[in-house]
């Protein structure tokens, strides 16, 4: 069946819905705003009926502007937010804890005997960032009724009835059994949710039901948690190239093929698909803090906001021997440190907003670069090129920094948008078994592409100069 489809991309600060035609692209749009809420002890929240209503209303708004129906629906989610909900009624019987949420640590630490066992089994380490812990802490401290899942397996039953969830999501609890992809008993009781009812795993271009949410009942045909989703546009399917994508985080994804490959060197191993009963997997490594970091320069007058990243980092050379390590909600891959703080080293009475904003730059980039090393190392083959999507590809400031310390081309998507893209082409599948992965997803080309500027041995030293930073940081972390 031809014809347009609704791709929704949920994600952690809004909602963005696209129309897609198989012909004509992008032929209507909208976005929808979510303000989470974030507190001492390390709590990021959300309530989950803004969740549904950002979805409803960009879906609804895409297809005013689009002015024409659609013939599918797709879902990206956030991953590892989750919520406590009656399956009877389908209300919310607690707020949404987002990825962000660090309130797990001590449930972690309780459980750090367990370990290599989780990570053994499901790929991932022990740490709150994952939805096991998180749904855990739920239980303890919240609520024991209804079901606890991600945020997924609530919208979708919200549009269609169903308690499902794609195997990639199911990938993110650290409950899934990497290898067969079923849920680990063994995980389970590691967590205590053994007793627990979880949603079906399904394939992400699997039939999922009919909703009637944006207008006629359309089927809802594809599912898949955002980064995955952005990895598929990107058309980065092989091993050798990786993608990172630029949002509240940044999230590099290297494919591994057909199977899981469980590294020594601090990356997640995880499900980038199940399409048509077969699954490929993937590297990832997450830092926490990108754009949110830019946001807290934003908060503090540094910068009118992410647009201003060129105009402020423009107006001097260099950091000045500033260093900064944006660890504002901890570090993610490759150490794994969530109760680690930022840090900015190297400060003088010469330091201005450009010396910060430069840092900040080569902060975010040293980190992404650090996981491509560790990508690198557990693949046994350095990545050939890294492409890259998200808001902050807007600055050519980061890109030249992430091109230098990586000392890798860097080529930024010219498509925007690239999660709901993705899960757009993941829904067209769901609607056409015939078609290939390469028919539906979006031609690739970049918008630019930008080469390292400075010699190997002086990228050297930067990032040897923040591996420094990060070294005495955590020595500083009890």
């Amino acid at each position: 069946m031809s014809g347009p489809v609704l791709a929704v991309d949920q994600g952690t600060s809004g909602t963005k819905a696209l129309v897609i035609c198989p012909e004509r692209g992008v032929i209507g749009t909208a976005y929808a705003e979510v303000r989470p809420r974030y507190a001492a002890g390390g709590l990021a929240e959300v309530d989950p009926r803004a969740l549904l209503a950002s979805v409803l209303d960009a879906g609804r708004r895409a297809l005013a502007d689009a002015g024409e129906p659609v013939v599918a629906v797709g879902l990206a989610n956030q991953g590892e937010t989750v919520l406590a909900w009656d399956p009877a009624t389908g209300e919310p019987l607690t707020d949404a804890i987002v990825w962000q949420d660090r309130r797990a640590e001590p449930l972690c630490a309780e459980l750090a005997e367990h370990a290599t066992t989780v990570r053994q089994i499901t790929g991932l380490p022990l740490d709150p960032y994952f939805a096991a812990p998180k749904m855990a802490w739920l239980r303890r401290h919240l609520t024991r009724d209804g079901v606890v899942t991600t945020s997924d397996a609530w919208l979708v039953h919200r549009l269609t009835g169903a308690f499902v969830t794609d195997a990639a999501t199911a990938g993110r609890t650290g409950l899934l059994d990497l290898d067969s992809l079923t849920w680990s008993r063994t995980a389970l009781e590691v967590f205590g949710l053994a007793r627990e009812q979880l949603p079906e795993i399904v394939d992400a271009d699997g039939h999922v039901g009919g909703t009637t949410a944006f207008g006629a009942e359309v089927p809802l045909t594809g599912l898949l948690v955002d980064q995955q989703a952005a990895l598929l546009a990107q058309s980065v399917t092989e091993p050798g190239v990786a993608k990172c994508t630029y949002g509240t985080g940044a999230f590099l994804l290297a494919p591994t093929g057909d199977r899981p490959r469980r590294g020594a060197s601090g990356l997640v191993s995880c499900v980038a698909w199940r399409l048509g009963g077969r699954a490929d997997y993937c590297l990832d490594g997450q830092v926490f803090a990108a754009a949110s970091a830019v946001r807290w320069l934003t908060e503090l007058g540094v910068l009118a906001g992410a647009h201003d990243l060129d105009r402020v980092g423009g107006t001097v050379p260099d950091t000045g021997g500033v260093t900064f390590v944006p660890a504002l909600a901890g570090l993610a891959a490759p150490w794994w440190r969530g109760d680690a703080r930022g840090t900015l080293t190297g400060l003088g009475l010469d330091t201005g907003p450009g010396h910060l904003v430069r840092a900040l730059c080569e902060g975010i980039a040293a980190q992404v670069a650090e996981i491509a090393d560790a990508a690198t190392a557990d693949l046994g083959a350095p990545l050939e090129a890294l492409r890259v999507d998200g808001g902050l590809t807007r600055s050519a400031l980061l890109m030249q920094a992430q091109a230098d310390l990586l000392q890798r081309p860097v080529e930024v998507s010219a498509l925007p948008d690239a999660t709901a893209l993705g899960v757009g082409a993941v829904a067209r599948l769901g609607l056409d078994p015939r078609l290939t992965v390469p028919e539906a997803i979006p031609a690739w080309r970049p918008a630019a592409v930008y080469e390292p500027r400075v010699p190997p041995e002086r990228a050297a030293e930067r990032r040897a100069a923040f591996r420094a930073a990060v070294a005495t940081l955590l020595a500083r972390t009890p």
